[in-house]
C-alpha cells in the first residue's frame, strides 16, 4: 500500500513549461489521492511547485534538506515537516524510509543520482519498493535508449530493468506502482 510517494525532481524550473504543468499536477494529485509527498525540501524550482500544489491541496508534504543546502535550495518553511539533515548521504537514506514509491520528474544530476540509487539498491535487494520515471514530452527518451544499451551490452538484466517503470501518464504510473509485486532479484 502506497501511502507516501518521494518525487525527485529539478531545483530549478527548466525550459520547458510543461514541466512546471505537470510538477503542480503532480502535487495536486498526490494530494486529492491522499497519498503525502517526501521530496528534497527547497522551495524553488519544480521542487518548490510539487510542494506548493500538494499543499495548496491540503496534501501533507515532509521535506528532507540538508544543514549546507537551507540557502542554495531556501528550505520550504510551510511544510508539514521540514527535516534539516547533516548532509546528503542521510537526506536521500531518511528519504527512502519515509516514502513507500519514488518517482522522478524532470531534473539534474541530482535528481538522476537519486532514482539510481534507488534503481541500485532494488537491484541488489536493499530496497523493495517501486520507482518509476514520468517521462514528460519524452525528457527521459534518452536514458531509457541508454538503459536498453547497458542490457544489450551484458551490464544489466532485463528483467532487473523490468522494475523501473516508465511512463508519460502521472494517474497511470501511479496505477502501475501500486501494483508493483516484488519478486526475487536477478543474480548473475
Amino acid at each position: 500500500m502506497i501511502k507516501k510517494i518521494c518525487v525527485y525532481c529539478g531545483s530549478h524550473p527548466g525550459t520547458d513549461p510543461t514541466y512546471t504543468q505537470v510538477a503542480k499536477e503532480t502535487g495536486r494529485f498526490l494530494a486529492k489521492e491522499g497519498i503525502g509527498l517526501v521530496y528534497g525540501g527547497g522551495c524553488r524550482g519544480l521542487m518548490g511547485i510539487v510542494a506548493d500544489a500538494a499543499l495548496a491541496e491540503g496534501g501533507s508534504v515532509i521535506g528532507v534538506i540538508p544543514e549546507a543546502l537551507m540557502n542554495v535550495e531556501q528550505g520550504h518553511k510551510q511544510l508539514t515537516r521540514l527535516e534539516v539533515v547533516p548532509n546528503m548521504h542521510v537526506r536521500k537514506e531518511m528519504m527512502m524510509q519515509e516514502a513507500d514509491a519514488f518517482i522522478a520528474l524532470p531534473g539534474g544530476i541530482g535528481t538522476l543520482e537519486e532514482i539510481f540509487e534507488v534503481f541500485t539498491w532494488h537491484q541488489l535487494g536493499f530496497l523493495e519498493k517501486p520507482f518509476g520515471l514520468l517521462n514528460v514530452n519524452g525528457y527521459y527518451d534518452h536514458l531509457i535508449q541508454f538503459l536498453a544499451n547497458t542490457v544489450d551490452k551484458g551490464f544489466l538484466k532485463q528483467a532487473n530493468l523490468d522494475y523501473l517503470q516508465v511512463d508519460r501518464d502521472l494517474e497511470t504510473l501511479v496505477d502501475r506502482l501500486k501494483g508493483y509485486t516484488r519478486v526475487p532479484v536477478t543474480k548473475w
